[in-house]
């Protein structure tokens, strides 16, 4: 609340660390489609947004929580391999929507090289979308394959069973093996892949 008249109150949603409209300004003076990353205590969430004079347009969104519920998705919903998963996801949705480029908005997140963030990026990169980055900020292919959480989980297995199986609890409720986790997203990888190629087969058959 301003104090006087020459106090100057923030929008709203940069006060609640929603929103930087310096950089909001920015990406939409530029015109283009952005790819927005946003992530909460459990899921990832992807959207492409076109900015109008009427507002913000979402063409395309994909999240973690329909990698558990479409695509079988066992893992964490929160981590690297899911977070590339949902970039695989909304990358092949944009192109499907005439998008062929979009600006990356990680809006006020902390940009931190080969994380969650970069992960979605790399996603949406190797499904067509041109998204610019630098690719020294990409996660390396063990870390998007989720072989990290596979090798610690395998040394923890073999170190402390009662550990593991409480580090691990969800995993193994949902009858998956932490230790098996790469194995099982190129699973997943590959069901989302098989799905946008015969979309892509059927609107080619259909033209």
């Amino acid at each position: 609340m301003a104090r006087s008249g020459r106090d100057k109150v923030k929008f709203r949603r940069r006060r609640e660390g929603k929103t930087n409209y310096y950089k909001r300004r920015i990406m939409v003076i530029s015109g283009k489609p952005r790819l927005v990353v946003r992530f909460s205590n459990r899921y990832v969430v992807a959207q492409v947004v076109v900015s109008a004079p009427q507002g913000d347009f979402t063409v395309a969104e994909a999240s973690s929580r329909e990698l558990v519920k479409k695509f079988g998705w066992l893992g964490g919903s929160g981590n690297t391999p899911a977070a590339y998963l949902v970039g695989l996801l909304i990358g092949y949705r944009a192109l499907s929507r005439g998008i062929k480029l979009a600006i990356l908005d990680v809006g006020l997140h902390r940009v931190t090289k080969g994380g969650r963030l970069f992960a979605v990026v790399k996603g949406a990169v190797d499904a067509g979308l041109e998204v610019p980055h630098d690719e020294e900020v990409l996660p390396s292919e063990d870390r998007i394959s989720g072989e990290h959480i596979a090798q610690y989980a395998a040394n923890l297995k073999q170190s402390n069973p009662e550990l593991y199986k409480v580090r691990f609890s969800k995993y193994l409720a949902k009858g998956l093996e932490p230790e098996n986790i790469s194995k099982h997203f190129e699973e997943v990888k590959s069901k989302i892949m098989e799905k946008y190629a015969k979309s892509e087969a059927k609107a080619e058959e259909g033209s």
